[in-house]
């Protein structure tokens, strides 16, 4: 689908669940990550993760629309369009959007990095594992207040 027919897409939706017309640009925006879709305040654009239509397919993605669409009129009306809001979460219901999206698979499986060190206190033995790279000259143990040890997840396989 389209930047244009997500256009005309969003256009119907606001119309037939809103009563009211969408003047402003949709677009797609493959760089969302770890959201459905989002409402920009200064421009009033509304960009669509296309991996959720990927993914989730079109009755996700409309969902998500509707979302973005509440946003987008209560914050031209003048009303309150945060998450937060009463007036969000009445419209939000009223019309069935999404609360949230469905999350990417391929999110999920980003955000599930291995440890790669673990940190070993030399006089207690105890063991912190880290995703990251520690300076263990800044550190110590936060139970005996030891120096730690860090080892790379592949030496301690080996060993």
């Amino acid at each position: 689908m389209s930047d244009e027919q997500l256009q005309a897409w969003i256009e119907q939706v606001s119309l037939r669940d809103f009563g009211k017309p969408f003047r402003h640009k949709a677009r797609y925006n493959s760089r969302l990550k770890s959201t459905g879709g989002r409402y920009l305040l200064r421009s009033h654009d509304i960009e669509i993760n296309p991996k959720q239509l990927e993914q989730n397919g079109l009755e996700e993605v409309e969902r998500i629309i509707k979302h973005e669409l509440c946003h987008y009129h209560l914050h031209l009306e003048g009303k309150g369009y945060k998450h937060r809001d009463a007036d969000f979460r009445q419209l939000l219901q009223a019309v069935g959007g999404a609360r949230y999206c469905k999350s990417l698979p391929d999110a999920a499986r980003t955000r599930q990095m291995p440890y790669r060190y673990r940190l070993v206190c030399v006089q207690c033995g105890q063991a912190y594992m880290r995703k990251r790279k520690v300076d263990v000259r800044k550190y110590v143990c936060g139970r005996c207040h030891g120096k730690l040890k860090m080892l790379l997840m592949t030496e301690q396989v080996e060993k």
